[in-house]
């Protein structure tokens, strides 16, 4: 067993160990089912970054169709889950949140800087277990950005102004666009078509979106893109197939064992706000951190179920990437490629924090949870995207494409 093998496992292990001291075994299964994760999301490469990319640059969607199949598996264990599993023993709750502006700029910078950083929350994290020097800049500098949206978090919820002290006009449509939408309790597609409507629902929509793909796909290459085999399941690679049964599955059992979906940056926030107190600063007058908020701060690292798997996802990463036989740091890094990190990373963290989260939390947590909010944060993560790798264009980035002609 190599050194770095041994090292990721022994991390895990402590790590699952600290994590039932703290909270018994609900906190040990999150440290356990984040190192599958992690383990999974490297031999896979599933990321939502290079994904979108590659529909917008190459027009090939096979990983937004493998995330279409994501999200699917996961509502069908989860729906039912909802309206039933109280019955059995399972007090399952989704994400079910607001749409609004602060939420759709969130997004949307989000979107935007993920393309710059090179990765989403769960690629950052992956890629950092990984090895890759230049997701760890990427990575500090989305905790800072995190940081400063809670900073900011009164501006961004405050009600609307009173409109006797405003033009009519500015006064109605500020009521309209912000305090309507940013207080509305959201939308639960499982509350309002039961779990089965919703589910079927969900389908197809999901199924609509991967055929639209797909017939993009036909005519911008004449057949689809032959899928990647998978390989071993320890060293890899993996299909994107099996990632996604693999994170469905992981999804599936955060349900079970936390209750709630998958999330990662808020995660990113509570570390911020820990390193900027240990630092001699104090967010505890902060409106982001009252409420049940504030116990986070006063509790260990560790005694968080979203800090706990993002630990354990950046050690299955290193363990998955030193059995692949690819973990090998390289240090030297550009000019362009280090101010792209800082700014997507700030971009990022900026942006999930407004979104109520990101790819992994917004996205993916809210469309399986059955809140509309999921397919807002979808159409403007995917729009900040678009932007994203327009930029990515202008600064040279990627490589030019030679796209063949349809047969």
């Amino acid at each position: 067993m190599n050194k770095t093998l041994l090292f990721a496992a022994i991390a895990l292990l402590a790590l699952t160990i600290v994590a039932f001291d703290e909270r018994g075994e609900e906190m040990a299964g999150a440290a356990l089912i984040s190192g599958f994760a992690g383990f999974a999301l490297y031999h896979a490469s599933f990321g939502f970054t290079a994904a979108w990319r590659r529909v917008v640059r190459e027009k090939r969607g096979a990983g937004l169709r493998a995330q279409m199949l994501l999200i699917g598996l996961t509502c069908l264990v989860a729906f039912p889950l909802f309206q039933y599993g109280e019955a059995i023993g399972f007090d399952a709750r989704g994400y079910i949140l607001p749409m609004g502006v602060a939420s759709a700029f969130g997004a949307f910078v989000f979107g935007a800087g993920m393309q710059l950083g090179g990765g989403c929350a769960s690629g950052t994290l992956f890629t950092v277990g990984g090895g890759s020097t230049r997701m760890v800049v990427t990575l500090i500098f989305f905790i800072i950005g995190s940081v400063v949206a809670t900073a900011h978090w009164e501006f961004w919820t405050r009600p609307a102004p009173n409109p006797m002290l405003l033009d009519r006009n500015y006064a109605v449509l500020k009521d309209i666009v912000t305090y309507r939408i940013n207080n509305s309790r959201g939308v639960s597609l499982v509350r309002e078509f039961g779990a089965f409507g919703a589910l079927g629902l969900m389908l197809i929509l999901l199924a609509l979106i991967a055929l639209t793909s797909a017939v993009i796909e036909r005519r911008a290459h004449g057949t689809l893109e032959t899928p990647k085999a998978t390989g071993s399941l320890l060293t890899g690679p993996w299909s994107l197939v099996a990632g996604a049964v693999a994170l469905a599955i992981v999804g599936i059992l955060c349900f079970i064992v936390l209750g709630r979906p998958w999330g990662v940056t808020a995660g990113f926030a509570l570390w911020g706000a820990k390193a900027y107190t240990a630092l001699g600063g104090d967010v505890s007058n902060w409106i982001y951190w009252s409420g049940w908020r504030q116990g986070q701060l006063n509790n260990s690292l560790f005694a968080n179920g979203t800090s706990v798997m993002n630990f354990g996802i950046v050690l299955g990463a290193m363990a998955a990437a030193s059995l692949a036989g690819k973990f090998a740091p390289i240090w030297k890094l550009s000019t362009r490629d280090l101010l792209t990190a800082v700014i997507g990373g700030l971009l990022m963290g900026y942006g999930a924090r407004l979104a109520y989260g990101c790819n992994i939390g917004a996205y993916l947590g809210g469309l399986v949870s059955g809140s509309l909010h999921g397919w807002w944060w979808l159409v403007w993560g995917f729009t900040g995207s678009y932007l994203g790798v327009w930029l990515r264009k202008i600064l040279s980035i990627d490589p030019p494409l030679s796209l063949k002609p349809a047969i």
